[in-house]
């Protein structure tokens, strides 16, 4: 009987929990967040994101709502990180890289040679730069950061087969650490964001572009490639960030929400569908007989590898101008590249 009593209170006690933290999330103000991004509707990123915000609906009762904006319908590729901190959406997806210089901490993950796998690399990304991400991007509450599947280079009109091939062509780095590779080479960069490669390509205005393989065809890149070097050349950093003010105007519950949506869990959620994408590119444009996947010796391999040395005391010295230990800090990371079996 006492057992008995005892349950029933025990659940008695439970249901009144829940019922008063639903009660909370039911009087709390009703957010409608906007979340932007700047791929195609038909990105992998765009499901990811659908995901998030449905996820984040259900569990705030349903006080905390979303709309995915995609393809640059609230701003420039460049511009989502401002687009965060300016309020003019809630939470944006964001290439560091693009603006070289901002953001020095995050680039190790641009590094050529460093990691080997998107899945692993993306939980080892935010696991170590979440010590770092208030300092780098204060403006804006970090939420999570991943990386997409190696990339390399892809070219129009010849192959590209040692360093010594850059020299002289024009080509649209992914990011601001490659760009310093491209010009290290004798070569010429080409900026603009992912949705603009292929009119620059087809223009003539670059010669080659370093992508990731799945979003050749998704970007229509293949239609103006034919030679792609088939080598886990570099990764691309990426994170979520969310409006401080937006996230400060909302309850504990709420904000709670956000917190548990924000998370190393969430990060390979997000990467983990990407990261299948690209990789499942490799496969279909080897399959397609109008291009040239090719591989390179393991002697050309050591030749890029020398070539790319410079790159990270390049990385340090920018770290130690924001006042960072370079060392320390590519030591932490390559710790969590070990960690999640990521590094190359």
């Amino acid at each position: 009987m006492k057992s008995r009593f005892a349950g029933s209170v025990y659940a008695a006690a439970l249901a009144a929990l829940i019922s008063a933290t639903t009660g909370a999330l039911a009087q709390d103000k009703t957010f409608e967040l906007k979340l932007a991004h700047w791929v195609p509707p038909s990105h992998p990123l765009q499901k990811a994101l659908e995901e998030w915000g449905a996820s984040v609906e259900k569990a705030s009762g349903g006080t905390l709502k979303y709309k995915v904006f995609p393809a640059q319908q609230l701003g420039k590729a460049f511009d989502h990180y401002d687009m965060a901190r300016d309020g003019i959406a809630d939470l944006t997806y964001i290439n560091p890289g693009y603006q070289p210089g901002r953001f020095p901490i995050i680039g190790a993950g641009e590094l050529p040679f460093l990691m080997s796998n998107a899945k692993g690399g993306s939980q080892a990304i935010d696991a170590w730069y979440r010590k770092y991400a208030d300092k780098e991007m204060k403006d804006v509450k970090f939420c999570l950061a991943f990386v997409h599947d190696p990339g390399t280079f892809h070219s129009k009109s010849k192959k590209i087969m040692v360093p010594a091939d850059v020299k002289g062509m024009k080509i649209r780095p992914a990011h601001a650490t490659m760009a310093t590779f491209v010009t290290l080479l004798g070569g010429t960069n080409v900026q603009s964001s992912a949705p603009e490669v292929r009119d620059i390509l087809e223009k003539g205005v670059a010669d080659s572009v370093t992508f990731p393989w799945g979003s050749i065809p998704l970007f229509g890149i293949d239609k103006v490639t034919k030679f792609h070097m088939e080598v886990p050349l570099y990764a691309t950093t990426f994170a979520f960030v969310f409006n401080r003010d937006k996230y400060n105007q909302m309850s504990a519950a709420q904000k709670k929400v956000i917190d548990e949506h924000c998370t190393n869990e969430w990060a390979l959620k997000v990467a983990g569908p990407w990261s299948d994408f690209e990789a499942n590119g490799v496969i279909k444009l080897k399959a397609d007989p109008a291009r040239e996947v090719y591989t390179i010796s393991p002697a050309q391999l050591a030749e890029w590898r020398k070539a790319a040395e410079p790159l990270e005391k390049t990385w340090a010295d920018n770290v130690k101008k924001a006042g960072g230990d370079g060392a320390a800090i590519m030591k932490e990371f390559k710790a969590e590249l070990a960690k999640f079996k990521a590094a190359y």
